[in-house]
């Protein structure tokens, strides 16, 4: 073999060896990045913590107060159960409604808890005493969702009535309706920063109201893009995004300034019946008629984890905002998973 034979020869071989040099690296900054992405996301709740029971009907809807440390769940039984999250201890039960309780909010201080029931009625409690503080009444059919604005001042009710309703908590006093959906309004919530109040329909839009204080809550933005009735709606933390979950199995996200679609999240089986973002808005939890919970990355809208556990369907899901991982998620089988 000649000399620039040779020459050739090792050329050849320095080339693919500095290309599988150049791979190797990109993998490794590859599996750098992907660590990275892990490590941040190494909070999800992948396992039973606690499973809670008690009820003996359907659990509909979930709430932790501001601090984290109590759970409140709602019932077709009629009744609303305080839980110690740590322990998974059961509280106190009390008699909330004549018919089922479909809606449960704290407000931000935690003192007072408000439900809303079948029986027309939104109830405010007093978190001390476990006693109703006032009967909150003017809808003509069945109270779906109950919110608090970020100062804790006015409450917002949804209804099969199509109408929301604004109260002032302090006394009780309905001071203003709003209309415009043409169906059922299943979901009601305040912006973070209390600047917009989202409601969703079963006329498959979701509007956006200005909730400023002075404001005669001025319609922004109707959303629409599902193909089937709304069943649920959830703010980001920084007020930034919106989140919608439907009968047609998908997940919206939505820019809330703009009112335009972000992307859509598809994998569950059945109806999207209720949505949490985590307290750092990078992760968002579906409860689904699939009987399953899914955790999304936000940024990416990938799906993270499928948990599984509950054998009826998953109504309600709720990030604790203490932002140690614990998610809560309630089911038709009348029991409350706490997943850390």
């Amino acid at each position: 073999m000649n000399t620039s034979v040779k020459t050739y020869l090792i050329l050849i071989i320095l080339m693919i060896l500095t290309i599988c040099l150049s791979f190797e690296k990109q993998n490794a900054l590859a599996d750098n990045s992907y660590k990275m992405e892990s490590n941040s996301l190494s909070h999800l709740p992948t396992k039973v913590l606690h499973t809670l029971f008690g009820h003996q009907r359907n659990v509909t809807s979930i709430a932790f107060n501001t601090n984290g440390d109590i759970l409140a769940s709602g019932s077709e039984d009629e009744t609303i159960k305080l839980w110690r999250v740590s322990t998974g201890k059961l509280l106190k039960t009390f008699k909330a409604h004549n018919f089922w309780v479909t809606s449960l909010a704290f407000s931000p201080n935690g003192k007072i808890l408000a439900s809303g029931g079948e029986d027309k009625t939104i109830k405010l409690w007093n978190m001390e005493t476990g006693k109703a503080l006032r009967s909150l009444q003017g809808h003509e059919n069945s109270v779906t969702s109950v919110a608090f604005s970020p100062s804790g001042s006015i409450l917002a009710s949804a209804s099969w009535d199509r109408k929301i309703h604004l109260w002032r908590v302090k006394t009780g006093t309905k001071i203003r309706t709003l209309k415009g959906h043409k169906r059922n309004v299943p979901a009601v919530a305040f912006g973070p920063k209390g600047k917009i109040l989202a409601t969703a329909s079963w006329d498959k839009t979701i509007k956006l109201w200005d909730a400023r204080t002075g404001k005669e809550y001025v319609l922004l933005h109707t959303l629409k893009g599902h193909r089937s009735w709304l069943n649920t709606v959830a703010f980001s933390p920084d007020g930034k995004m919106i989140a919608s979950g439907s009968l047609d199995r998908t997940i919206r996200l939505w820019d809330v300034e703009t009112g335009k679609k972000i992307r859509i999240l598809k994998g569950h089986r059945s109806a999207v019946m209720s949505l949490a973002f985590n307290p750092d808005g990078n992760v968002l939890a579906s409860g689904s008629l699939d009987k399953t919970i899914r955790l999304w990355e936000v940024s990416s809208g990938k799906k993270l984890i499928t948990l599984k556990g509950h054998w009826g369907h998953v109504l309600s899901v709720a990030f604790n905002p203490n932002g140690r991982g614990i998610l809560a998620s309630g089911s038709e089988d009348k029991t409350i998973k706490l997943w850390k």
